[in-house]
């Protein structure tokens, strides 16, 4: 099941519609989130200070969970999703060049692409009847909640 996508998400604009957006709203505190046009698979939280956008890396890492990137020597703070990272950097003095109070809103809902559906023949063909197999189940032992499963030797 898909998380759900925060309204600040725009998906893939560029960072020239992302600045006039912040700066349409003109409030300092102003941000919104992007997809990467520099790195594929990461996205950027942009904040609005002073007529200013500040450009901050969002990384998804192998577990699943989102972090800003950092300069080298400071520690990452990991967020099970965009919402915890969000609620994180609305408190003041984490770490931003201002904390984020204005969500930008995107105007229409996200489409989300699902996996596609094997096309479908105009005409159905008849299958074969399948063949009885002489199958017996294998014989496991030690079986827990574990993926992995010891086989006894006949």
């Amino acid at each position: 099941m898909a998380a759900a996508v925060p309204v600040s998400y725009h998906g893939a604009i560029t960072k020239a519609e992302c600045e006039a957006m912040l700066g349409k709203k003109n409030k300092n505190g102003a941000y919104l989130i992007r997809e990467s046009e520099t790195i594929q698979g990461a996205m950027c939280l942009c904040v609005y200070k002073q007529k200013v956008v500040y450009t901050y890396r969002v990384l998804k890492t192998h577990s699943g969970h989102y972090t800003l990137m950092t300069a080298g020597g400071i520690e990452e703070t990991h967020f099970k999703n965009l919402e915890d990272l969000i609620r994180h950097y609305k408190k003041k003095n984490q770490g931003l060049a201002m904390h984020l109070r204005h969500s930008v809103k995107r105007k229409t809902a996200m489409l989300i692409k699902q996996p596609a559906e094997p096309q479908s023949m105009a005409e159905p063909q008849r299958m074969a009847e399948p063949e009885e197999l002489d199958y017996e189940e294998p014989d496991y032992a030690n079986v827990s909640d574990s993926d992995y499963v010891e086989v006894l030797p006949e």
